[in-house]
């Protein structure tokens, strides 16, 4: 272990600690967000032309 003069300071296992829970809760999320994305259905251009079709038709 070294010593630190008086004016360092080390981040520790604090630190190491903090922002490794950080990148799990990212990592988390981005993996949620994912999965929420490929739920979204987007309808294909026919078929919104064909529905506006529709509507202009009536």
């Amino acid at each position: 272990m070294t010593v630190l003069a008086a004016g360092d300071v080390s981040p520790g296992l604090l630190g190491f600690t903090v922002v490794a829970l950080i990148g799990v809760a990212l990592y988390l999320l981005i993996k949620s967000m994912n999965k929420q994305i490929a739920r979204i259905e987007v309808p294909h251009e026919a078929d919104v032309d064909k529905q506006e079709s529709r509507t202009d038709a009536d």
